[in-house]
């Protein structure tokens, strides 16, 4: 038609194979120019389906232009969100199954970050700075006396003025040599101590608790067990103890900026009279001395603080350490302790910026799955929160938010308090609570980790094996919860008795949560039989042996039978079922895939392979246009592709491919051929990981079939599909040859019936001869004549019916002429 218009050739793209791999433009640029002659073809404008009403005018067209990007943005953002649960029931199951996938390669990501930024926060040298440190401080003694063998004021004392003093100021080396700068505060010549150490105690008033009326003539002290309603808070009013020591003075919390601490007998708390010791060995043996001349503890002390902390360089550690003396209103002392060995500056090797980069990458996924947390709960409503690993999933979350926030509180602290240490270290510098809270962030990070493992049997369940698990748990735990509350009736009964019997004289009985964790200690076979029998010789055994009868035999054995008998319907049920899909099929559907790409284009490479061997039917050389078209024509390739892969070897545009010109394209096709055997053997090194990795599970449930899921016996259908592409070409090929052979043949036949038809004609002739010798000579050369003529004239028209593929040439060998046989003995017939 007239109003024929141009359209790109992708349009008008047959059902064929794509000559090339590349996406190479049509037309060529030759060392002289372009080269215009590329071949595109037209589609009439009848043919195109114009929208008339989407014309009319351009608000109408930006309005649907606008709102075509809104419904891709929208699709975008549902395809980036979507979940098995964001999914409706009519979905496609292929949706289903890409989307199952989608979230288990996305939730192993974020597996892997989240146990980079835990595993970064930890380090295999913390444990042994623990140990130097706890070792030098609990088990040095002096006089007989060691930290951990403390028993009561007067042992603190000797703590105190004895190995304390050394412990804290390495001033020589171990020959007595002096380190320069008196050891500037190294412990261990490797551990900066960071300010001053610090020695502090909380107090309770006299009165306090209240005497007997019996005794208050006899007793006018008394001191109660620690309280902050009995704390005391008075100071000295001594102006000369003021000025020196700060230990007759009380601190609020508040002004020493501390925080309380729970001991092994109360919550103290974080204020109360407090020393700050010196900077050399000498200074703080003459601040304790001092202190013990004053009896700076007295009988309403409660607990006895010694804090400071140390930084190893080499391996980037802090170690705060708390020593406490608890003071029980019962008398004697109670030690006990705290080595919190943290890492608070984060940020300082090459491996330190790696966690923080994965930290950021954390913070995204956060917000990745805070937004997926948000759709899942709009399209559910209150639905959402009944799923237990709904609310795993906003439990993950939500410690990693405060995960985050405290990250960026910590390091902000820290730099403050490094800047003060920098311009004075003559005071000392509380890191407790940022240690205090360091531990329990690396406790919740701890537990983050444990539930996102724990968590990944959400994104397996559709596996039947891997949902044993949970389908166990859930169907069994109304009876589970029922059962429960029959065992802790009767463990409460038992733990409340052993309180009661033995608290008085053995320390696991001696508080009622001790008590309880006795018991379970007992169930899992750790007991001392043999110290129940000797606070009592018959109640003793008696309540060891109910115990053991009740707990052990009866309850802990229904427990077990419950999950037995549950778990044997649950395995018969899921070996009746099917499950969702198979992990092996999925991988080995993309792997199917895969080769069946990797196979199109090695026939695209074949096929090229092909035409240059076969497509040069005159044998000169050259491979012209038009035998390249009918070559691969007959191979299903389109003509724009003919022209386009012809014209991008044709760099002189003289429209037939010379020797140089199919080098190139030779070796090109080589160079294919090898990146197609790298893909091959890639390709199935990777399905042969994903087999293995299937062949155990598959195994457990085709125990009784001798083919596996994961692998695959037979040959695969793109395999056979190429194969069979392959022999078609083979016939192809092959066919040209054997038409050429059948043709040569042929000719041969006809050429072998042509002399046998001579030998015919001649043999009648020289009959005819020897029949009409005695006749005359002029009527037998007519007559000869007549007669060679006629059967000349036979073979002729004989040659022609039976072989009309003769050569001319071939055919003009049977007539007569001046040099045939016949024709001489025809003229030398009359002679004779």
């Amino acid at each position: 038609m007239e109003n024929d218009i141009e359209a790109p050739a992708s349009q008008q793209k047959e059902a064929s194979p794509t000559a090339w791999p590349d996406d190479d433009v049509i037309s060529n640029k030759s060392q002289g120019g372009s080269r215009p002659y590329t071949t595109t073809p037209v589609i009439s404008v009848d043919k195109i389906d114009v929208d008339k009403e989407s014309v009319k005018g351009v608000p109408e067209e930006q309005k649907d232009k606008g709102l075509s990007c809104f419904e891709t943005f929208k699709n975008g953002v549902k395809s980036i969100w979507a979940t098995r649960h964001t999914l409706g029931p009519a979905d496609d199951k292929k949706i289903h199954v890409n989307t199952t996938v989608k979230e288990l390669v996305v939730y192993l990501l974020f597996l892997i970050l989240l146990s980079i930024v835990a595993f970064g926060m930890t380090n295999t040298s913390m444990f042994f700075v623990t140990k130097v440190m706890s070792e030098l401080y609990l088990d040095s003694s002096s006089g007989g006396v060691s930290f951990r063998s403390i028993g009561g004021a007067d042992d603190v004392w000797k703590f105190l003025r004895g190995p304390l003093p050394s412990a804290l100021h390495w001033e020589t080396w171990y020959n007595n040599q002096p380190l320069p700068d008196n050891g500037e505060g190294y412990i261990f010549h490797e551990n900066k101590l960071l300010g001053l150490p610090r020695i502090r105690q909380v107090k309770v008033r006299n009165d306090s608790c209240a005497v007997h009326k019996y005794f208050r003539d006899v007793i006018f002290e008394c001191y109660d067990a620690y309280s902050e309603s009995n704390e005391d808070k008075s100071s000295e009013t001594n102006d000369t103890r003021i000025k020196t020591y700060t230990a007759f003075t009380y601190h609020s919390e508040a002004s020493l900026r501390g925080s309380s601490y729970g001991g092994e007998l109360a919550t103290y708390n974080g204020g109360g009279y407090v020393q700050n010791l010196g900077k050399t060995k000498t200074e703080t043996q003459a601040t304790l001395d001092y202190l013990f001349t004053e009896r700076w503890i007295t009988r309403g002390t409660r607990a006895f603080f010694i804090d400071f902390s140390v930084y190893n360089a080499n391996v980037n550690l802090f170690c705060v350490i708390r020593l406490i003396v608890e003071f029980p209103a019962t008398g004697g002392a109670i030690p006990s302790w705290s080595f919190r060995t943290v890492k608070l500056l984060r940020y300082v090797t090459v491996f330190d910026h790696f966690v923080m980069a994965c930290e950021f990458f954390f913070a995204l996924f956060i917000v990745y799955y805070i937004i997926e947390e948000i759709i899942e709960i709009k399209i559910h409503k209150l639905a959402y929160f009944r799923s237990v690993w709904n609310i795993l999933d906003v439990t993950v979350i939500v410690i990693s938010i405060v995960f985050l926030a405290f990250d960026i509180y910590r390091t902000l602290e820290v730099d403050k308090k490094m800047e003060k240490l920098t311009y004075t270290s003559n005071h000392f510098e509380d890191f407790d609570f940022l240690s205090l809270w360091q531990v329990r962030f690396d406790n919740a990070i701890a537990i983050t980790v444990f539930l996102a493992w724990v968590k990944l049997f959400k994104y397996v369940s559709f596996n039947k094996t891997m949902n044993q698990l949970s389908s166990t748990l859930a169907r069994c735990a109304k009876d589970l919860m029922g059962f429960a509350v029959m065992y802790f009736i009767v463990f409460l009964a038992f733990t409340q008795l052993g309180y009661l019997l033995f608290g008085s004289k053995l320390k696991e009985f001696s508080e009622f949560g001790s008590s309880f964790f006795a018991l379970f200690n007992i169930i899992l076979g750790s007991f001392d039989f043999y110290a129940l029998r000797a606070v009592d010789r018959y109640l003793g055994p008696t309540f060891f042996f109910l115990f053991i009868f009740f707990i052990f035999f009866i309850l802990v054995n229904m427990f077990l039978a419950i999950i037995n008998d549950t778990y044997s319907e649950v395995k018969s049920e899921l070996a009746n079922q099917q499950d969702d899909f198979q992990i092996s099929e999925y991988f080995l559907s993309k792997y199917r895939k895969m080769l069946g790409k990797i196979h199109a284009k090695e026939d695209r490479v074949l096929d090229l392979d092909d035409v240059l061997k076969y497509a040069d039917a005159n044998d000169d050389g050259k491979i012209d246009f038009e035998e390249w078209r009918q070559d691969l024509l007959k191979r299903g390739y389109a003509e724009c592709e003919i022209e386009a892969l012809f014209c991008k070897y044709d760099a002189d545009g003289s429209r037939y491919l010379d020797k140089e010109e199919q080098e190139r394209l030779r070796q090109d096709l080589d160079a294919q051929k090898k990146q197609i055997n790298k893909e091959y053997n890639d390709l199935e090194d990777k399905n042969g990981t994903q087999v293995s990795e299937n062949d155990d599970s598959d195994k457990e449930e085709d125990s009784g079939s001798t083919q596996k899921r994961g692998g695959f016996s037979g040959v695969l259908y793109e395999e056979y599909t190429h194969l069979c592409k392959r022999v078609e070409r083979m016939e192809f090929t092959i066919g040209g040859v054997i038409g050429r052979i059948d043709s040569v043949l042929s000719r041969l036949v006809n050429i072998e019936k042509a002399k046998l038809k001579r030998r015919d004609a001649i043999s009648k002739i020289l009959n005819y001869m020897n029949e009409s010798q005695n006749n005359e000579d002029g009527l037998n050369k007519e007559k000869m004549q007549t007669m060679i003529k006629r059967e000349l004239s036979k073979l002729d028209s004989d040659d022609t019916d039976s072989a009309p593929s003769v050569s001319t040439r071939e055919s003009s060998n049977i007539i007569p002429n001046d040099n045939t046989d016949e024709n001489k003995m025809a003229q030398n017939v009359p002679t004779n």
